[in-house]
This record gives C-alpha cells, structure tokens and sequence, in this order.
C-alpha cells in the first residue's frame, strides 16, 4: 500500500495550527448549522484557478463547482449521470444561492485541446473530447480565423465558452425562473492566471477590469 502523500499531511498540519486554530468557532458553527452560501461558483478544476484562493474567501462562503473548462450543459432531465447539472440543481433548489458565476481562466488546457482539431485522445475513452464537444462548432469557426494569433484564439475562445456556459445555464427552468424574477444573478468572469487579474463580464458580454 502506497502511503499518503507527506506534502498534503504537511499542509493538512499548517491549516490545523494556522487556519482552523483562527476560525475554529466559525467552522465549528458550519459543522453544526450547515452551509449558507450565497454564490455558486462554476469554474474550472486547473489546479491553478481555485476559486477560495481567488476571492480569498472562507469556509462557507462558496458553492464551488469544478470540472473541464468550467462548462455546463444544456437542462437535460433524460436519466442520464449528470454531475455538472445535480450540482447546479442542489445550489438553487437546496441552498437557494443567489448569485452564479462562470468563471473560466488564462491558458486553459480544455480550452487549448478543444481548438486543436490534430490533438490525439488522452485515452481510448475521450472522456475530454466528448465533454469539449459540448462547444460545437465555436473552436472550428474560431480556428478559421487567420487574422489571430494562437494565443488571441485561446483567449477569445475561453472567453466565448463563458457566454456559452451561461446561455446553456439558462436553460435550466428554475435558473430562467428566479433570474427574471430578480432572485438570481448569472455572472461571468475570466481570471488571468499569469497577472491574477480577473475580467468579470458586462451587459453586452465583453468582459472588463473592475474597478477595485
């Protein structure tokens, strides 16, 4: 048997004498009473975009829902294993949040592997192929642009894969529902992994720096 990683038992160590010993009550509380976040997070699971890191929140601050590229499907209630959907559904229905954020990132692998139509399967399963094709044709029509760079291709297709996140977000009923009933906020926001910077996007669906 393989024995567990030491650097996790090492930081497992740090946050017992650092950050629980501070906020001891406050978990202890949560452990008690439950969660009550108020914003969901959809990001993606890159080991360099955590979202508590990002907004430098505590515990019980977030819902955070993490997977490739940070997308979400269209409202398909078809018996299927759907974990991106179950989680979303338990944010509104469970825990009534009332703000959701799309938040995709700088130099996202997902992102590069669904632009590059030569990238071989990880594995005979393409788990990742599938998920990506979620996108459709958007990394093909953006491929056939000659006038960008790879780079300015990856940027604008992290950031078109957020306004299409949030389009199929809203075809989830009770989503619709509770945002024109002014309920819910849909966000979405691109964190530059390089600067920290984070891009949180506007009415029109540009995204912006703003102002702290």
């Amino acid at each position: 048997m393989h024995s567990f990683p030491q650097h996790l038992l090492d930081g497992h160590a740090n946050f017992m004498s650092g950050r629980y010993a501070r906020e001891k009550e406050r978990i202890r509380d949560l452990a008690e009473t439950g969660q009550k976040p108020t914003t969901l997070i959809i990001a993606c699971c890159d080991s360099r975009a955590a979202p508590e890191m990002i907004f430098d929140s505590g515990p019980g601050d977030l819902f955070v829902l993490r997977n490739v590229a940070n997308l979400v499907p269209l409202y398909q209630p078809d018996g299927g294993q759907h974990g991106t959907s179950a989680a979303i559904e338990f944010a509104i229905k469970g825990l009534n949040v009332s703000n959701i954020v799309v938040m995709g990132h700088g130099r996202c692998g997902g992102i590069k592997a669904a632009l590059d139509p030569h990238m071989k399967p990880l594995d005979s399963g393409d788990f990742i192929g599938k998920w990506m094709s979620m996108l459709g044709d958007l990394p093909g029509q953006l491929g056939q642009n000659t006038g960008m760079t790879d780079g300015e291709r990856q940027t604008a297709m992290e950031r078109i894969s957020i306004r299409n996140s949030i389009r199929n977000l809203r075809t989830f009923p009770y989503v619709k529902s509770l945002e024109d009933d002014g309920q819910l906020a849909v966000h979405g926001a691109w964190f530059d992994i390089s600067t920290g910077e984070l891009w949180i996007m506007d009415n029109n669906g540009d995204f912006i720096r703003p102002v702290l």
